[in-house]
């Protein structure tokens, strides 16, 4: 399934941007809550730029890097 590996979807998605086939990166919902988490400034601005060098909005990027740690921690256990 596509959700097994998040990471090679974005990046397909990224570059058929790039190259101007798609406009607008897809919004995919679920079932989800709103979390608020407090950050050090330089990591959210650490965060804020590595997202935008991989042409993501920062908060989609950290939802993503936790998605990982927790499958990670939940496939280990």
């Amino acid at each position: 399934m596509w959700d097994a590996h998040p990471e090679v979807i974005t990046e397909l998605f990224l570059k058929a941007k790039k190259e101007g086939k798609i406009k607008r990166l897809p919004t995919f919902r679920g079932a989800t809550k709103p979390v608020t988490i407090r950050m050090a400034h330089r990591r959210h601005r650490s965060g804020a730029g590595i997202a935008g060098k991989r042409g993501l909005a920062y908060q989609t990027y950290i939802k993503g890097l936790l998605h990982q740690a927790l499958e990670r921690d939940l496939n280990a256990g």
